[in-house]
C-alpha cells in the first residue's frame, strides 16, 4: 500500500511541479547514459570519469527528489 501511496504521489509531483519533473527528467537521462557506458567492454579514460561524475549527480538528484517528496509530504499530509 506504500508504494502505490508513493506512486500516486510521484505522479502527482511530476504533474504539478516543474523543478520535480525537471530532476526526474534528468535522472532518467544521466541513468541512461551511465548505462550505456556500463554496456561497453571497455572505456576510455575520459569516459571512466564521465561514468563516476553521471554517478555522483544522479545520485545528488535523487537525493533532491527524495527530499522534494519528504517536504510535499510533510507540508501537505499532516
Amino acid at each position: 500500500m506504500e508504494t502505490q501511496a508513493q506512486d500516486e504521489l510521484k505522479a502527482h509531483l511530476m504533474a504539478t511541479d516543474d523543478n520535480f519533473r525537471e530532476m526526474c527528467r534528468q535522472h532518467s537521462e544521466y541513468d541512461r547514459r551511465v548505462q550505456e557506458l556500463e554496456a561497453k567492454h571497455a572505456l576510455s579514460e575520459q569516459e571512466q570519469l564521465e561514468e563516476v561524475r553521471l554517478k555522483k549527480v544522479k545520485l545528488r538528484l535523487k537525493d533532491q527528489i527524495v527530499e522534494t517528496i519528504s517536504r510535499y509530504k510533510t507540508q501537505h499530509v499532516s
